[in-house]
């Protein structure tokens, strides 16, 4: 089964023009932060959530902006000292964080800790950040405030920073139970990052591991921030399928990856929408797959 795809919005500026144009595509997810778009994602997104109600929503904790540190330290939330930082995972911030992202969008089917591996500190404190900050985000699942948490990460599962089985045992840890609200995972799946691909077709790995816990699995970047479709050869594409566009080959690959549920893309126009939609409703067979990671790999 192919993934779908959702609208990614870290390097769109225009956000609310992109995300109608998305979601009219039929777009079903869209992924956005406090600290996209300078900051303002969120509130452009919120004018346009109300004329598709069935969208489902990501946001995100653990960046800010330098205007959003002024208005924590005033909160009293963070040190003066931390606003520097551009990130925290203080429970007092996640809270204070996830909560002026509700007010603004009105619900989230997912609040991710951001890119937890950036904290400064060694593999113990990171876990016990994310301990506490899924403590946080717990507790607004319980009550309904949100749908569930997870983590959006770049490299933490690449560096070791942490392990999808330890994610889902803090998850445990922090509700008390196994019935946690641990829903999601975010992590770089594309040509140029093509590990969790090729772990998946080997039948583990992040992806895999995640899906069978039933968490709901986002590949982000799949055009490696754009760079990807400039350097594909014409004949990768080919070899990929014939007759796609470089974005929509790359798309495609990652589109089939097993264990994948969303492919979150930043086109903004009906055309590209369209491009990619047709590209990876009909999967690559894994064997293809395969052949095309090995295609790579031969150089």
């Amino acid at each position: 089964m192919t993934a779908v795809l959702g609208l990614g919005t870290y390097r769109v500026r225009a956000v609310a023009q992109a995300a109608r144009t998305a979601l009219a595509a039929g777009a079903a997810w869209v992924d956005t932060a406090p600290n996209y778009a300078d900051g303002f994602a969120q509130q452009q997104l919120a004018q346009v959530l109300g004329d598709f109600p069935d969208v489902r929503i990501s946001t995100k904790t653990g960046f800010f902006t330098a205007a959003q540190g002024r208005a924590a330290v005033a909160a009293g939330v963070l040190p003066a000292d931390a606003a520097a930082g551009s990130h925290s995972l203080a429970p007092i911030f996640v809270r204070w964080q996830a909560e002026r992202a509700l007010n603004v969008l009105g619900y989230a089917d997912l609040v991710f800790v951001h890119n937890p591996e950036r904290v400064d500190h060694d593999r113990v404190q990171v876990l016990f950040e994310l301990r506490e900050a899924f403590a946080v985000l717990e507790e607004l699942a319980q009550s309904g405030q949100i749908g569930g948490y997870g983590v959006a990460t770049w490299s933490g599962l690449t560096s070791g920073a942490f392990t999808v089985l330890e994610l889902l045992g803090l998850a445990g840890e922090a509700a008390g139970s196994d019935a946690h609200h641990f829903t999601g995972l975010q992590l770089p799946v594309s040509l140029v990052m093509a590990d969790p691909i090729d772990q998946a077709l080997g039948g583990g790995g992040p992806l895999v591991q995640a899906q069978d816990a039933g968490v709901i699995t986002f590949a982000s970047a799949p055009l490696h921030g754009g760079e990807l479709p400039g350097l594909m050869t014409p004949e990768l594409v080919e070899f990929i399928r014939p007759g796609l566009s470089a974005p929509a080959a790359a798309l495609l690959t990652v589109a089939s990856c097993p264990g994948l549920d969303v492919v979150l893309v930043s086109a903004s126009t009906p055309e590209h929408w369209d491009d990619a939609a047709k590209a990876v409703a009909v999967p690559l067979a894994p064997e293809r797959l395969r052949s095309i990671l090995d295609e790579l790999a031969a150089g």
